[in-house]
């Protein structure tokens, strides 16, 4: 009979439970082991002792002032207050106006004016009233139909739209401007809605509440607020600045922000402005006691006896030659130091420039050992390794880069992440060798929809199509170009003498003396023409936008807000303008 004994797995079973031999660790040639360990000098005990303990004392400064835009130097004033708590610095800085200052203007929203209203209506049926109001707010603030002029004007979709729902959906804007004056104040219900006394409370709370989802729907600027925005530049400006006890004001300036992702490497320190951030006395102490904990990566030597290194990754396996030295560093690194690095956490207020004070580490034999900032200059000169560590904006009196400020650290109010909408406006900057200027080409420009005008399909009302083929010779005094392409003209600045390029106009094709002129608002900026640096449109041309911004800040609101971008471009680009010419087309 055979034996239904089946093994899965032998285990070995030490019968000595003091596990004595096990832990021993013989090896067969113990001399071999010790000349080797002396080989590699691990008898000199330059890591006997390993860090149990560490305190760190710091100062840390909030940002306690803003100025938007671009600063003169030597300028000394008291900028607006800013609390890095309350919003993303991004959203300060690139902020736009989403609706315009007039509700009833011509660059408002069709489609934002019906749901305002609509939503109006929603919060007037949810108020306990003697009778429902809803029929009389429709009626009184109904959504007009176009006049002769705005349906010239306005795009075929929003036209289309605009049709059907006037007469049918009420106005928003006619709402705004009916219930809230022209500087923010409240104004009384109009007597035409015939609300009873006893109901004008609750209306009046419905209509709050709606006035103060307006504010809140968009992050947008005051009336009166400076822009960030340097048209001239393509770029947003600023300064922020925050001040220590003994050292006094650090300010932080930013001129070619336009990325859209803002950190510490987006600013430099300012040596030449003061934005009166001294007088908040805002600095605070730090003082925090925790265990070091050790930095591994992948293929680290493992400091445990009964532990194997990750096989994944062995670094003395690299092939690298006498000369190969990038290799061999990292050999090294990796074997030699790779258990020489520690982190301990630090916790800091976001939107604050911090200093070390002192950093004190205790080892496991109760030694304290005082660490020096990176770069101190009262201990040594500079070893050039700058990492996380601000450069300045001025130069030295022979023009090379000045020294990085040492033993400062920016924790930037800024987010990991934001949602972007499609941009709704987009501008292509590109030169044109062939015609010897430069171009600003519209791709698209927002309709009254807050839709995307794509303006390489589309035809502006009033604009004629291009003449048919003609078959026999045809003197053109110029050729004619897209009606989407703006020419940027240079011209010398009368006091520096920079080059400018200038923004221009194209005359229509058909003999009318009609100008073709830019449509969008980056090409549009308030105040004077647009008047481009020379530099800010190179050989690869650069790409601007814009479009909605959303993120969640650290305390859970909702942040909303119109931004701009400017990236890379596509390369020059051929409009084909040509003077005195004779074709068969």
């Amino acid at each position: 009979m055979g034996s239904i004994t089946s093994w899965l797995r032998l285990e070995p079973r030490c019968r000595d439970e003091e596990m004595t031999e096990s832990v021993r660790a013989r090896a067969h040639d113990a001399l071999w082991m010790l000349a080797r360990q002396w080989q590699v000098g691990e008898f000199r005990a330059e890591d006997s002792g390993s860090p149990v303990m560490a305190r760190w004392r710091a100062e840390s400064a909030p940002l306690t002032r803003l100025h938007l835009g671009a600063i003169a130097p030597n300028t000394n004033e008291t900028a607006s207050r800013y609390d890095a708590g309350a919003l993303p610095l991004e959203a300060i800085v690139e902020r736009q106006r989403a609706r315009p200052a007039d509700p009833l203007g011509a660059a408002s929203s069709l489609r934002l004016a019906v749901e305002d209203g609509l939503h109006l209506l929603r919060l007037i049926d949810a108020q306990p009233t003697s009778k429902k109001y809803r029929a009389a707010f429709a009626q009184r603030f109904t959504l007009a139909p176009p006049t002769a002029d705005e349906r010239a004007a306005v795009d075929a979709e929003s036209l289309e739209w605009w049709l059907l729902t006037a007469g049918r959906a009420p106005d928003g804007r006619a709402m705004q401007s009916a219930l809230r004056s022209a500087d923010g104040s409240r104004k009384p219900l109009p007597p035409e809605l015939n609300v009873s006394a006893r109901d004008r409370a609750e209306i009046d709370v419905a209509v709050d509440r709606w006035l103060a989802a307006l504010d809140a729907l968009y992050s947008e600027p005051t009336r009166d607020a400076p822009d960030a925005w340097v048209s001239e530049r393509m770029e947003y400006a600023f300064t922020v600045a925050g001040a220590h006890g003994a050292e006094g004001e650090t300010a932080l300036g930013a001129t070619q922000y336009c990325e859209g992702r803002l950190d510490w490497s987006s600013v430099d320190v300012d040596l030449e402005v003061n934005l009166g951030s001294a007088g908040d006395r805002s600095a605070v102490s730090i003082v925090q006691s925790c265990m070091p904990a050790p930095v591994t990566f992948r293929g680290t030597p493992s400091p445990r006896f009964w532990e194997f290194e990750d096989a994944r990754i062995d670094y003395g396996l690299i092939d690298a030659g006498p000369g190969d030295l990038p290799h061999l560093l990292l050999a090294d690194f990796a074997t030699n130091f790779g258990n020489d690095w520690y982190v301990i956490p630090v916790d800091v207020d976001v939107g604050t420039l911090t200093r070390t004070r002192s950093l004190v580490v205790t080892d496991t034999f109760g030694v304290q050992t005082l660490l020096r900032p990176l770069n101190d200059p009262a201990i040594a000169a500079a070893n050039g390794f700058s990492m996380f560590q601000l450069g300045a904006l001025q130069r030295d009196a022979a023009g090379a880069p000045m020294p990085p400020r040492t033993n400062l650290f920016f924790l930037a109010p800024s987010v990991a992440k934001t949602l972007e909408g499609r941009p709704i406006e987009e501008v292509l900057l590109l030169r044109d060798e062939i015609a010897n200027m430069a171009w600003a080409v519209e791709r698209a420009v927002p309709g009254r929809l807050e839709q995307r005008l794509d303006l390489d399909a589309y035809v502006a009302p009033g604009e004629e199509a291009p003449p048919p083929p003609q078959e026999t010779l045809r003197y053109r005094l110029a050729t004619d170009v897209p009606a989407n392409w703006v020419p940027l003209l240079p011209q010398r600045d009368a006091v520096t003498q920079a080059l400018r390029l200038v923004r221009a106009a194209m005359l229509t094709p058909d003999g009318t003396n009609r100008l073709r002129t830019a449509r969008g608002a980056l090409l549009n900026p308030p105040g004077a023409g647009l008047a481009l640096f020379d530099e800010e449109v190179p050989r690869a041309g650069a790409r601007v936008t814009r479009s909605a911004q959303h993120v969640r800040w650290f305390d859970g609101s909702s942040v909303l807000w119109m931004g701009l971008r400017n990236g890379a471009g596509k390369g020059e680009g051929e409009s084909g303008l040509r003077f005195d010419s004779a074709d068969e087309t």
